[in-house]
């Protein structure tokens, strides 16, 4: 018995999905809620639009680490300049 045919049989404790294509997080495709979408209207990224879909779907990545979700950009919102931001470190603000 060859080792693909035990893995797909048997399954083993080191794969997760025992020698078959693990699904697609739809994070990774051009659908994604995480990013700007086709009709230019803002995901996640940008303005936190979407937080209930994308959260459970960044955290499903099986990378062996916890995956907290990043916060919303703060220097484009919507393709729009935001307000003053003042950076932490250096006290230095922009428009």
């Amino acid at each position: 018995m060859g080792l693909i045919t035990l893995l797909t049989t048997k399954g083993s404790n080191l794969s997760s999905h025992d020698g078959a294509t693990p699904p697609t997080n739809a994070l990774a495709t051009k659908a994604s809620p995480m990013h700007a979408k086709q009709d230019g209207t803002p995901g996640y990224s940008l303005n936190g639009t979407g937080a209930g879909v994308v959260t459970p779907l960044y955290a499903s990545y099986e990378d062996g680490v916890p995956n907290s979700l990043p916060r919303p950009s703060i220097l484009d919102i919507d393709g729009k300049t935001p307000g003053k931001y003042r950076n932490p470190e250096t006290g230095t603000t922009y428009p």
